[in-house]
């Protein structure tokens, strides 16, 4: 039950939709503005892309203080288009 977001700030936020208190954790991995988001089909990883030119990926559990599992720089151009394979473990 997680929503995430993220903005020009280059911050994704994850949201709890269950919660009043929803921000549930801030992450900090990219330098410019957050353009895509998608999680894994088994909710595990949260993929983000960004005009810093920079993949992102973020393990489910990661709160405020974390950084990312993998972080992807040789992307040419701002990464803003995300998808993950429906029949494999791949984005």
């Amino acid at each position: 039950h997680i929503l995430s977001s993220g903005g020009r700030d280059s911050i994704v936020v994850n949201h709890d939709v269950r919660m009043s208190r929803h921000n549930v954790a801030t992450l900090s991995g990219h330098s410019q503005e957050v353009c895509g988001l998608a999680w894994s089909p088994d909710g595990m990883t949260l993929a983000s892309g960004g005009n810093d030119n920079k993949l992102c990926l973020w393990d489910n559990a990661t709160s405020s203080t974390s950084t990312p599992r993998h972080t992807l720089t040789d992307h040419q151009a701002a990464v803003k288009a995300l998808a993950w394979s429906p029949h494999e473990r791949n984005l």
